[in-house]
């Protein structure tokens, strides 16, 4: 005989908030130093001249300027490439 009870499966538990990721500044739109360009999980975009990445895959403008996107083929280590949009500021 069963010691406990049955336990049986909740479907409605997974209410969390979005993490309000994506481009918060886009191509042409002019920018200052520190501001938010790109939220991400991991370096789906990459930072170019101009811009930083923070800890979290953060872009951030490094300085005051425009921002631009370019298509551009990342290495890996393996040595295959991948296509990358690497973030711009000038």
């Amino acid at each position: 005989m069963s010691k406990v009870k049955a336990g049986g499966s909740s479907k409605n538990v997974h209410n969390n908030a979005g993490a309000r990721l994506g481009v918060k500044r886009f191509g042409g739109q002019q920018v200052n130093e520190g501001e938010v360009l790109v939220r991400q999980t991991g370096a789906t975009k990459i930072a170019g001249p101009g811009t930083y990445m923070s800890r979290n895959y953060t872009i951030h403008a490094g300085k005051s300027g425009v921002v631009s996107f370019n298509r551009v083929k990342k290495s890996r280590f393996t040595g295959s490439t991948v296509p990358r949009t690497q973030v711009v500021v000038e």
